[in-house]
């Protein structure tokens, strides 16, 4: 069973937008913290944003803030990255990460080791 499923990445100039998405499977995604993380080559995987899904809020890498939204839809079993204003240095392989099952503010988000799922990776591009 595949728990975290990412799509949504594509090829934008500059100043483009790409929305992401995440469908988590509902263990997975029930009460947990998801986050979106990005990968270039050569260069470690980096924390993006991060969202509980039981409601205890949204948190950002200060490269994003205000480009960037998590959201999440509990019917869908679904978190989102809206990405706006996009620069050639987003450019990256975004993944799709969940915790051990509590709220973010109980983790260090950003940091790889508090996740144990991951999905597979969307490449998002942007050209200048």
């Amino acid at each position: 069973q595949v728990q975290l499923a990412e799509s949504g990445g594509g090829s934008v100039q500059a100043g483009g937008s790409l929305r992401l998405s995440c469908a988590a499977s509902e263990g997975t995604y029930n009460s947990n913290c998801l986050a979106w993380f990005r990968q270039v080559p050569g260069k470690e995987r980096e924390g993006v944003a991060a969202i509980g899904t039981g409601g205890d809020g949204t948190y950002y890498t200060d490269s994003v803030k205000g480009r960037f939204t998590i959201s999440q839809d509990n019917a869908q079993n679904t978190v989102y990255l809206q990405m706006n204003s996009l620069k050639p240095e987003d450019t990256a392989i975004y993944y799709c990460a969940a915790g051990r099952g509590r709220a973010c503010r109980f983790y260090n988000w950003y940091a790889i080791y508090e996740y144990v799922t991951w999905g597979q990776g969307t490449q998002v591009s942007v050209s200048s």
